[in-house]
């Protein structure tokens, strides 16, 4: 069974989209358009991303017009999209919407999965409800050059030290790269 892994990039003042809900300023700093394949997961069988984050990249890359994008971006990985609404699906994507709690839809994520990775593309809070169900291995934070103000924080909970263990901090062309093992205590009692 694989990893399941917050992995997204943040401004250095904690947040990973802006007011507006937009990641155009992460694909503005330097490397964030083209970044460095290190910084993305490597064993990712699925994609999970909330409602926002999905329409977000839909309208950012037209992909309902140009469906072709979604392949571009995606492959032919699983997507699961948290949303309690009805959402449009690119042509050929093979997107599945999912409403509930995690610990419900974790199942089948985890058997689209296989032994792969399931990385958590975004957003925070979604992110969040995966550490609640105790399901979070791994939050890797890249911290772009930029600093927004004010958007949507990092992760809008408030976990502990004793659940984060640091695994590497590297430097990452223009970007800081953080690694954090996620320890929950039924993971740390057994």
């Amino acid at each position: 069974m694989g990893r399941i892994v917050f992995d997204t990039a943040v401004s250095l003042d904690g947040f990973i989209a802006d007011a507006k809900g937009s990641l155009a300023w992460l694909f503005a700093a330097a490397g964030g358009a083209d970044p460095d394949p290190d910084l993305l997961p490597s064993n990712a069988g699925v994609l999970v991303e909330g409602a926002t984050t999905y329409e977000w990249v839909l309208a950012a890359e037209d992909v309902l017009a140009h469906p072709e994008r979604w392949r571009q971006l995606y492959a032919d990985t699983p997507t699961f999209v948290f949303t309690t609404r009805t959402l449009p699906t690119p042509a050929g994507a093979d997107v599945t919407f999912v409403s509930g709690a995690v610990a419900e839809a974790l199942p089948r994520i985890r058997a689209a999965a296989g032994d792969r990775d399931i990385w958590v593309v975004g957003g925070g809070d979604l992110a969040g409800q995966f550490f609640d169900a105790g399901a979070l291995d791994e939050i890797a934070v890249s911290i772009a050059p930029a600093m927004l103000g004010s958007g949507a924080p990092l992760l809008p909970r408030r976990i502990e030290s004793e659940h984060l263990s640091l695994r590497s901090a590297d430097v990452a062309g223009p970007f800081a790269r953080l690694v954090y093992d996620v320890v929950t205590p039924t993971r740390a009692d057994g």
